[in-house]
């Protein structure tokens, strides 16, 4: 019961003490999405594919690391191996894409706003002005008559479909290790590799923040079809803020913490931050 307690308060006070590095890392994830919110999906996308391994790299250090000094000598390379695996691909998908993607449907970011929808229109207002145009050059006054109701009926029914399209458009989740796994599981293998090899590696964790930060922001940005308002942004901050927050606690306190059996070992626990 003694020991559960001190978990307890050890917890607690790691995850306050990570608090401002993740307010930091949700503050620099905003000013990353006004960077390229305009960049398009596709670059969207590669940088996701850029941030996400790096951000299972990390994890897999920490993870398979922590397990290989808790275990010693004890602790076989298959062992290590799924213990760094399910901590670094579980923790970065949950952090990166997962919690992102609620966020994103909770926050409607996918459907676009009544700019965007009235743009579309005009573009399809021009279309089919310059469809009935040409109508009116090669049909007879009768003829076009018969077109220009059918070409209404057309552009009702388009405009139906469209408008119904963008409006049911819904947030993706992108599933790094399935999608991209050509790329996050030879990361995570990597990170493992060097916990393995050196299992005193350190990373400022600092930069596992703001790595996880970005790749969550990547994720928001590949299913944003609306301006980014104020009272949005407010909404995103708050995402990011708990997509990294709670993941990366749980892979970095957390998870060490189940290796520690004595209060001898809880009194010598120190996150280095």
């Amino acid at each position: 019961m003694m020991q559960t307690r001190q978990k307890l308060g050890t917890i607690t006070k790691e995850l306050r003490n990570h608090a401002p590095f993740t307010l930091f890392g949700a503050a620099m994830g905003i000013v990353c999405m006004l960077l390229f919110k305009n960049v398009g999906t596709e670059v969207n996308h590669r940088l996701f594919q850029v941030f996400h391994p790096a951000h299972d790299v990390l994890s897999g250090i920490v993870t398979a690391s922590l397990f290989k000094l808790y275990k010693g000598k004890k602790g076989s390379f298959a062992a290590i191996l799924l213990v760094g695996y399910f901590g670094s691909v579980g923790i970065a998908t949950l952090s990166d894409c997962v919690l992102p993607f609620f966020g994103e449907s909770i926050l409607g970011v996918a459907i676009p706003d009544h700019g965007a929808l009235h743009s579309h229109d005009e573009t399809d207002d021009h279309a089919h002005e310059g469809q009935d145009a040409d109508h009116k050059d090669e049909n007879s006054v009768g003829q076009n008559t018969h077109n220009h109701e059918e070409n209404a009926d057309h552009e009702h029914t388009q405009e139906s479909e469209s408008v119904e399209q963008i409006y049911h458009t819904r947030p993706k989740l992108h599933l790094g290790f399935i999608e991209d796994w050509y790329l996050v599981n030879p990361a995570a293998l990597l990170g493992i590799i060097i916990a393995y090899l050196w299992p005193q590696t350190k990373f400022p964790h600092a930069g596992h923040v703001l790595i996880s930060t970005w790749a969550s922001s990547f994720h928001v940005l590949m299913n944003t079809h609306r301006e980014l308002s104020f009272v949005m942004l407010i909404g995103i901050f708050i995402v990011l803020f708990i997509a990294v927050w709670l993941p990366c606690c749980i892979s970095d306190i957390v998870f060490p913490l189940l290796f520690v059996k004595s209060s001898d070992d809880l009194s010598h626990f120190n996150h280095h931050h």
